[in-house]
């Protein structure tokens, strides 16, 4: 293992719950900083991916592909995964802007919040809140915002520097929106959201459950190959935007069954639809209906693992949680995370990468290293990237133990969770400029929208050629049921 990156390499495998040794065996290439920041954003990239990988590896050898084989993870690719979104490029289409015209960081009367509207019903939502002249402020009249006027980021700058921030936060997210007012990490660590998540990991396992199904069970191989660690392995997604997408991404370019389920109609974030959803099957049940529940029910009896990345309570809400799962299938590998962690106030509310980024004091430390007075957040989002590739560590150190003893492993991960391991890692001393696109490989590839060109996957394991079988394509477009072996 390069001496630079061994330590990070180490605490990501730690946090996957690996036993101590096999991290050592990593080999990291490349530069020590490519991500220019004031954390050390290439090592998250480094170890997390390396966490990942590591797992698909160990899996392999469990499941008799031979021998440990040799992984390896260069800086830059691992970097370049990060940025995939952004780094996707069309050939001969065009695909959505990936941020709502409206989205972003807007100065409030006294300090900055973000405020997140890439679903249309958390943009009404802040647009509502814009709109009213019930905040408190001496100064409503003067909002730029109404109900039947166009919305413009001049608009609601004019009508968020009326409001107080923690107000309007506290507004938006009554009203079912998305929005994060800016911290330094002290004021975020003394709140009783940021006292309650302070510790919280990357990963938590909870101790494995014991069943009356046998150990080494997995036994569904789609023509007969086992050349990948997870082929056969049936993964039910129920997963959101990039943090979830890029776990199950993972484990289908090393083989394994991807069904991602959505309610009817669910928009999601267009402009990620041709990243996260390559390798996978996509259908549409509505869990409210009892016919879709009985369908959604024979999948889960028949799955290996389910990943979630839906709110804290919102599957129970639904009847599932994680007794009601088992019950279904006593054998299911339960992994999900959540935007806050799962203690404390916020543990249910809506979050995304850079909106944690502005409560944890992520954005603020960025802007302070900066010389700067305003947020200035992580190069990329790389909460959302981390957790993904944390996750699938997860759910390969999870299948392991399932493959040699019957023990099924209930994992929860958070995005405050990575970013607290991100502020316990060393700071770098000093940054390196920004790269340009051109500076990552990229490798074509064939969408339903059209030809592209992607990041490939980072990391490699001796021997296997991993691959994504699906094309990436809408959501919906399959019956909601496994392929045929």
């Amino acid at each position: 293992m390069t001496h630079d990156f061994a330590p990070v390499i180490g605490r990501a495998w730690d946090a996957a719950g690996g036993p101590a040794g096999l991290a050592d065996a990593v080999t990291a290439t490349g530069p020590r900083q490519v991500l220019p920041s004031v954390f050390d954003v290439t090592g998250l990239a480094v170890g997390s991916v390396a966490a990942a990988t590591l797992a698909a590896a160990e899996f392999g050898t469990a499941r008799g592909l031979g021998a440990e084989r040799a992984v390896t993870v260069d800086s830059r690719a691992a970097s370049a995964a990060f940025a995939a979104e952004a780094l996707f490029t069309p050939v001969g289409w065009q695909r959505p802007e990936v941020w709502d015209p409206i989205a972003g960081n807007y100065q409030a009367r006294d300090g900055w919040i973000r405020l997140h509207t890439n679903y249309a019903y958390h943009r009404a939502a802040v647009e509502t809140v814009l709109a009213s002249r019930d905040h408190g402020s001496a100064s409503t009249r003067d909002s730029a915002v109404t109900r039947d006027s166009a919305v413009t980021r001049d608009t609601v700058a004019g009508a968020v520097a009326t409001w107080q921030a923690a107000d309007l936060e506290a507004a938006v997210v009554a009203a079912g929106g998305c929005a994060a007012a800016l911290h330094p990490r002290p004021g975020w660590l003394a709140s009783a959201a940021g006292a309650a998540s302070a510790a919280a990991p990357p990963l938590r396992v909870a101790p494995p459950a014991t069943g009356s199904f046998p150990a080494g069970s997995f036994d569904r191989e789609p023509g007969g190959s086992r050349a990948l660690p997870y082929a056969g392995i049936r993964v039910l997604d129920l997963t959101r935007v990039i943090a979830g997408p890029v776990a199950t991404k993972f484990l289908a370019a090393y083989g394994a069954d991807v069904l991602r389920i959505d309610p009817p109609g669910f928009a999601e974030v267009p402009a990620v639809l041709p990243e996260t959803t390559a390798g996978k099957r996509t259908a549409f049940l509505d869990l409210r209906a009892a016919g879709d529940r009985v369908i959604f029910e024979g999948l889960v009896a028949t799955a290996d693992v389910l990943v979630a990345g839906l709110r804290a309570d919102a599957l129970g809400r639904l009847g599932y949680d994680d007794a009601a799962l088992a019950a279904l299938n006593p054998a299911l590998i339960i992994a999900t995370h959540n935007a806050y962690g799962w203690d404390g106030p916020w543990r249910d509310r809506r979050g995304f990468d850079s909106l944690v980024q502005m409560s944890c004091g992520i954005a603020a430390a960025g802007g302070q290293g900066a010389g700067k007075d305003r947020p200035v957040p992580l190069p990329v989002q790389a909460l959302d990237h981390a957790t993904g590739y944390f996750l699938a560590a997860a759910v390969g150190r999870a299948l392991t133990r399932r493959h040699t003893e019957p023990a099924v492993s209930r994992v929860h991960g958070s995005l405050i969770g990575t970013a607290n391991f991100l502020w316990s890692l060393p700071r770098p001393h000093d940054q390196p400029p920004r790269p340009a696109p051109g500076d990552f490989a990229l490798a074509d590839t064939a969408t339903a929208w059209g030809p592209a060109r992607r990041v490939p996957l980072p990391g490699s394991i001796a021997g296997m050629t991993p691959a994504w079988r699906v094309q990436a394509g809408p959501l919906g477009r399959h019956a909601p049921a496994w392929p045929a072996a």
